[in-house]
């Protein structure tokens, strides 16, 4: 299937337009043709001959139409009408070459840096080597470093917003391929047990070949903690602790007397499980699944690290010397065989108290456990006490190489893991606050009618509500099965913090946060859990706006500066420390106002709330709401990062991590390590350097965005919300119905059962027009914003052309969208109009999709000075290069099957090929959702 790649590289954009750029991604291309051809064999063992000719031509004719010597239809004409036997495997082909592309890019990326570093190159940006030496350029201030960095906190959020389609499986196998590419790349023909490597890689894609892609019945919430939990011993155990290590160190070096880090900078957390908001499946028993399945995660972690222990540190009283600490600590253990070896009995004493700590706090228990009759216990810090004396004790007698190998990594461990894994946050839509609520007041006798009230009388019937120790309802309440659920999902949640520590349930979210009284009526829920005691100043559980629509971007700092001026939620600050987290959504303003609106929305808000902030005096924090895909604000995360307002990290960054890009990411060890740095690099250099580079011409730059943003907005409203039967194409001209279907997540694909696009989920949305490769959410309306811009005045264009050299903003909007024009194709996008019955419908729309996107293009080319749109992205110029004619056949695929479903064909291998069309373009585009 790779002999495409022995073809002479025609440029796309300026793609490849030297030998010495030919000359570097050769290896890649030779790892590509090695995969495909093992795959292109296995086919041919597996289904016959007739098959893989069928696939081959369609690889070949793929070619063709990129290089423009047949017209798109020939190819599509080779699938109307294809038998759906024959469809599957053709599907599945494709697919999973996207999927062992993906790992040689990885591998290639890998094989660069390792290039650069050999050729002893300065590090690259978005590593913490360059951070490191920026640092050390600026020539920072030791208390100004250490207040900036208080409460230094970079949390990736695991979610379960799922694009992600591979199954358990398809994962392992993967990375056995990719650990197999990798003795590859160091000239290993062999492995460690000697097997042959290219004889390995065939067994393995043999068992892709054979493993179903796509699951029979629809994934489970269970099924989703399960996945999240994976990443854990994948990497995250080996990477985090490591990262955290090694940045402490580096920071105390530099400013020894500053404190800094004390606590973990890097910890991770979830809303698998606790993220309710439109998902009606989350239920108390799901709640107390998801903490007790990660707790569960971090003691085995620690007793597989124990026992290693055990076996390792065999020192002998009669040949070392130990600490009277050590020594008592191994003391509680008295078996005869280990009588000289203290360090053994003292970690027998931690396995025999741990052990005691998991029959407490689990509901499983893990394998490894060791029963003395040792008390349990009661917090992290006291595991981690008897660890320091063990830690103490080596490096106190000579033996610090030992402590800084395993046990130091559990100690790191410790510290950032705890009992609770990851926090869990939850999360639900203000309007079921709302409805609870009023339940709970009506229950209670404070107020018959709670919804009719006006905003003013609200906020002052909850603050009173949460100042009183009072709950409003007791044991035997008739509630509804609503009111009773939402209590028991909080109530399941202060189990959790109770259980495993305040860190367990970080935080409680607002969905659709447009009011104080929203804020308010989460802070009575709390309460009524007991996880909010204002007159004791308890509250271990943040309450965390989302601010989501363009409009509530817009008024989010207002709503937080009246609920601080309110005594009652001002006590809650204060109680956390001054701290109050915010959290910004990036994928419901894009669907509400389109790409630049969006972004601009984003950046004011966070200028508004950096201000609010500082007049109020609390410490903000930021939870950035990213998907994978650029219309739900995906891209590079350090360019992103970078591209913050002066004063909007300050030490502090949360970010969702979503569907594909999981993976993507966190699969394995060293490519976690290194996007793990790349969130910590960019965090320090927004937190500490003046990375806007605007200075005091700041004011005119953000006048101009208003009007853009202005204008874009008005451009795609006119499109998506105010052209008639917009919904209809939309539903046609894509799968986004069938979506549904596809059994990756547990979450149904709209909020309410309505067909208003304000009400179905940005996931869909973002992944319906990616599947059809319009990628409208990630650059439609700006294109009209800049030409009519630049149009009503001299020297207008240049204004553009010098904010994209020196705003990291605006020159990260422009990259961004450039890699969703790169990936969006009108031809194709043409093929999925067809869909559209309504001819005059289909014209209407698909006719302003087309021209906008030509026009984008150019205002594109016109500031950047650049013809290529991927100038400033090698590697995925690579990726278009490479993959997309194997996109082709997915494509055209896909709306064969789909006019055939529509079309009311019952076969089930009809809807099971547009699944796995699906899984495929997702794997391929890779940020797709």
């Amino acid at each position: 299937m790779a002999e495409a790649f022995d073809t002479t590289l025609l440029p796309i954009g300026s793609v490849y337009r030297t030998q010495v750029g030919r000359e570097a991604t050769e290896p890649m291309r030779e790892d590509i043709r090695l995969l495909g051809t093992i795959l292109g064999d296995t086919v041919r063992e597996q289904n016959g001959e007739e098959v893989f000719d069928l696939i081959e031509r369609a690889r070949v004719e793929s070619f063709r139409v990129r290089r423009s010597e047949i017209d798109r239809a020939e190819l599509a004409g080779l699938f109307g009408g294809i038998d759906v036997h024959q469809a599957i495997p053709v599907i599945r082909a494709f697919t999973h070459f996207a999927l062992l592309a993906n790992v040689a890019e990885d591998i290639h990326r890998e094989r660069r840096r390792a290039v650069h570093v050999a050729a002893g190159e300065p590090p690259q940006d978005s590593s913490l080597a360059a951070t490191y030496r920026k640092l050390d350029s600026a020539a920072l201030d030791a208390a100004a470093v250490a207040d900036a960095l208080t409460g230094a906190l970079v949390s990736p959020v695991i979610t379960a917003h799922p694009t992600e389609t591979r199954r358990r499986t398809v994962f392992d196998t993967q990375h056995r391929i990719t650990e197999l590419m990798r003795l590859r790349l160091h000239g290993q023909t062999r492995t460690a047990d000697d097997r042959d490597i290219e004889v390995e890689l065939r067994r393995h894609i043999l068992t892709l070949w054979q493993t179903a892609l796509v699951r029979l019945s629809r994934l489970k919430i269970s099924d989703e903690i399960e996945t999240g939990l994976r990443y854990y011993p994948a990497a995250f155990f080996e990477v985090i602790p490591q990262v955290n290590a090694q940045v402490r160190s580096e920071l105390q070096s530099r400013w020894p007397d500053a404190g800094l880090l004390e606590v973990p900078i890097l910890r991770p957390g979830s809303w698998i499980g606790g993220d309710r908001d439109g998902n009606p499946n989350v239920t108390p028993e799901i709640v107390r699944l998801a903490t007790g399945r990660a707790a569960y995660t971090a003691l085995g972690h620690y007793f597989t690290e124990i026992t290693a222990l055990e076996e390792e540190l065999s020192l002998s009283v009669r040949l070392v010397r130990v600490s009277p600490e050590l020594t008592a600590l191994a003391d509680a253990c008295t078996e005869p065989a280990r009588a000289d070896e203290p360090y053994r009995r003292a970690l027998r004493v931690i396995h025999g108290r741990l052990t005691a700590t998991a029959a407490e706090i689990l509901d499983e228990q893990p394998e490894q456990v060791l029963d003395l009759g040792l008390t349990a216990y009661r917090t992290p810090a006291e595991l981690l006490a008897d660890l320091d004396t063990v830690d103490a004790s080596l490096r106190g007698h000579g033996s610090a190489v030992l402590a800084d190998d395993r046990l130091g990594r559990l100690r790191e461990a410790v510290r950032v893991f705890g009992f609770h894994l990851c926090g869990l946050d939850m999360r639900q839509n203000s309007e079921t606050h709302e409805q609870v609520v009023a339940e709970l007041l009506a229950w209670a006798g404070v107020h018959p009618d709670y919804a009719s009230l006006p905003e003013a009388e609200r906020v002052e019937l909850l603050a009173a509500e949460v100042a009183t120790r009072r709950p409003l309802i007791g044991e035997g309440a008739q509630l509804s099965e609503l009111a009773r659920k939402e209590l028991g999902i909080v109530a399941a949640a202060a189990r959790a913090v109770k259980v495993l520590g305040p860190e367990a349930v970080p935080n409680y979210i607002i969905s659709m946060c447009q009011s104080v009284s929203d804020l308010l009526e989460a802070a009575v829920l709390l309460k009524e859990a007991g996880l909010l005691d204002v007159s004791t100043g308890y509250c271990p559980v943040g309450i965390v706006p989302l601010f989501e629509t363009i409009d509530d971007l817009q008024r989010g700092s207002t709503i937080l500066e009246d609920a601080l001026d309110l005594p009652v939620y001002r006590e809650i600050v204060t109680a956390r420390d001054q701290q109050q987290e915010v959290m910004l959504g990036y994928s419901d303003s894009n669907k509400d106002g389109g790409y630049l609106a969006a972004n601009w929305a984003l950046y004011r808000a966070e200028l508004d709330l950096v201000e609010s902030a500082r007049k109020t005096g609390i410490r903000l924090r930021l939870f950035h709401g990213r998907g994978g895909t650029v219309g739900r604000g995906g891209g590079p995360s350090y360019d992103a990062i970078l591209a913050q307002p002066p004063g909007a990290v300050k030490g502090s960054l949360r970010i969702t991590e979503q569907g594909e890009v999981i993976a993507a990411k966190y699969a394995e060890p060293r490519i976690a390590h290194r996007n793990l740095e790349t969130l910590l690099a960019a965090t320090l250099e927004s937190t500490l350097l003046d990375v806007e580079g605007l200075g005091d011409e700041a004011g005119p730059a953000y006048a101009v965005l208003d009007d853009l943003a202005a204008r874009a907005q008005r451009a795609y409203a006119e499109l998506v919300h105010d052209t008639p039967g917009f919904v209809d194409y939309f539903k046609a001209s894509t799968p986004v119905s069938e979506i549904g279907a596809l059994n990756i997540g547990s979450r149904p694909t709209s909020r309410k059962p309505t067909t208003s696009i304000a009400d179905l989920r940005a996931i869909p949305w973002v992944l319906a027009w990616s599947q059809s490769r319009v990628m409208l959410p990630g650059w439609y309306g700006t294109g009209t914003a800049f030409e009519e811009w630049i149009a009503e005045g001299d020297g207008r264009l240049e204004v553009l052309q010098d904010l994209y050299q020196r705003w990291p903003f605006f020159a990260t909007v422009l990259s961004n969208m450039a890699q969703v024009l790169a990936k969006s194709d009108m031809g194709l996008a043409a093929r999925y109009s067809e869909l559209v019955d309504d001819e005059d419908l289909r014209a209407r729309v698909f006719d302003k999709i087309v021209a906008e996107h030509e026009r984008t293009i150019r205002m594109h080319r016109l500031i950047t000075g650049q013809d290529d749109l991927l100038a400033d992205n090698p590697a995925l110029a690579r990726s278009v290069f490479n993959r997309f004619p194997y996109l082709e056949p997915l494509n055209h695929l896909q709306v064969e099957l789909l006019r055939r479903y529509r079309s009311g064909d019952t076969d089930e291998l009809v809807q099971r090929g547009i699944l796995l069309t699906m899984s495929g373009l997702a794997t391929a585009l890779r940020n797709s959702g």
